[in-house]
């Protein structure tokens, strides 16, 4: 009997165990971006480790017909780092610092690094980056992928940084990719959104830190234009630049604030504020960014306390390196049903007022629930195949919050695509790594190398083994 018993337990177990391996294995993985609109259901999920096994595995790819995406801190929004069955490489673990020159202002660093992380190296020697975005949370190879700008007025995108990179192609070979060896994947990786092969380590060019005063000034929007040509491009002294609009229903965009980040008289005083700043505490900001969400109170509430914040700073200092790594806890956002996405508008400097007068109307008519607008200073620069910026531009970029819905998705796409329709009949572009939401004569018209894009990607990855969603919609 007790045999018989034991038995029956051995092979419940049993029965129990192969049924949950078959259930593994065939339960699809799915994975989102940040956008959180394009589950997508992949194969699996391989973090880097060493450059061989990466190697290994697009070798495979080649020979087994396998679906490659590279993903970073996966905040591009438009399935970037997605697609359908493929086997999505995770680089956050491929994080190492190789080489660091301090009296050549130079770094070594593998892709899957943040910024954060470089900066924690480089800060102690008074060294900081030349080019990021505000925030230092994103890896190196994801904002070379996007070939993303920042703050800086001087430094333009990300790709003059680069002194070079090691480049994993899509047939399993690792070369050096620089402006005079093999120049030619230069302009199609930067910006590339992973589709030409594995970032593995990048060599850029630093900066010296140096110690900023804070200026805030209040302005209209027709002001804006002049402001900029006479008072920040013509002041060697201002350094970063920035402003933002107003989107509360009281002042909804009329009210405007810039700040300049002006060199301080006396960098004698860096010392005393060139330790890296870390997250505060986020209860309050959190609490009123989320009452912003759902009401008009709240968005008034939250741009009365922004201005109030920011002009009560004015005349403070901060450094280099502490101007790059803004807060961003607070904005995360976790709700059932509703996520939070971005669109980037880029406009010629004295289209600005027109472009925000016809938005007023577009805006206000549509109901989109936005909850910020910010603006940068974004050089002319058409080096990257998929560059942005034709002319000297501002970048203005919104944060929308919206449902997961059907009706909500396509309710967003209207809207925005009337805004790039807008911008466009200005001269004017839009970003590439958000939500794609512009239709295909848009992005084409924004884009007019998108079809050189494309037809290098077919030469360079003839069997397709590094994909996306994004490469999915428009190739």
């Amino acid at each position: 009997m007790l045999k018989k018993l034991s038995a029956l337990v051995v092979s419940f177990y049993l029965l129990c165990f192969f049924t949950s391996i078959f259930i593994y294995y065939k339960i699809p993985l799915y994975a989102e971006d940040e956008g959180k609109l394009l589950p997508t259901a992949i194969k699996e999920i391989r973090p880097a480790t060493s450059k061989s096994s990466l190697q290994d595995w697009v070798k495979t790819a080649n020979t087994q017909k396998q679906k490659l995406t590279i993903a970073g801190q996966q905040h591009t929004q438009g399935g970037h780092t997605l697609y359908p069955g493929a086997t999505m490489i995770d680089m956050k673990s491929y994080n190492k610092i190789l080489d660091y020159k301090p009296d050549k202002q130079v770094i070594t660093v593998q892709s899957g690094i943040t910024w954060e992380q470089i900066q924690r190296k480089i800060n102690p020697d008074g060294l900081a980056l030349r080019v990021t975005q505000s925030q230092a949370v994103f890896t190196v190879g994801g904002s070379l992928s996007a070939n993303i700008h920042g703050r800086d007025i001087r430094f333009g995108s990300l790709y003059d940084t680069v002194e070079s990179f090691r480049l994993l192609t899509p047939e399993g070979k690792v070369i050096e990719v620089s402006r005079e060896e093999n120049r030619e994947w230069f302009p199609y990786v930067i910006g590339g959104y992973g589709l030409f092969g594995i970032i593995l380590d990048v060599t850029l060019h630093l900066t010296q830190d140096e110690l900023y005063q804070i200026e805030t000034k209040k302005m209209t929007v027709q002001e804006y234009p002049s402001y900029f040509h006479e008072h920040v491009r013509k002041d060697e002294a201002i350094r970063m630049h920035m402003s933002r609009i107003s989107v509360a229903p009281d002042t909804f965009l009329t009210d405007m604030y810039v700040i300049n980040y002006q060199l301080a008289n006396n960098q004698t005083m860096i010392s005393r504020y060139s330790k890296l700043k870390g997250e505060p505490i986020i209860a309050l900001p959190k609490a009123i960014l989320g009452l912003s969400r759902y009401s008009d109170y709240g968005k008034n509430l939250l741009w009365d306390t922004q201005k109030s914040y920011l002009f009560n700073e004015d005349g403070s200092y901060i450094t280099r390196n502490n101007v790059m790594r803004s807060d961003s806890r607070f904005m995360a956002f976790e709700q059932p049903g509703r996520t939070e996405v971005l669109a980037e508008l880029f406009i010629p400097i004295d289209e600005f007022p027109n472009l925000i007068d016809d938005l007023k109307i577009i805006l206000t008519r549509e109901q989109l629930n936005l909850l910020n607008i910010t603006i940068r200073f974004v050089e002319k620069d058409e080096q990257a195949i998929l560059s942005y910026a034709k002319e000297d531009m501002f970048g203005l970029v919104l944060l929308i919050n919206q449902g997961k819905s059907k009706t909500d998705i396509n309710h967003t796409q209207k809207v925005v695509q009337q805004m790039i329709e807008l911008t466009l009949s200005l001269g004017g572009t839009y970003y590439l790594p958000y939500y794609p939401y512009a239709s295909e004569e848009q992005i084409r018209k924004s884009y007019p190398k998108l079809d050189q894009f494309f037809h290098k990607k077919k030469e360079l990855d003839p069997k397709e083994v590094f994909v996306n969603l994004f490469y999915k919609e428009y190739k």
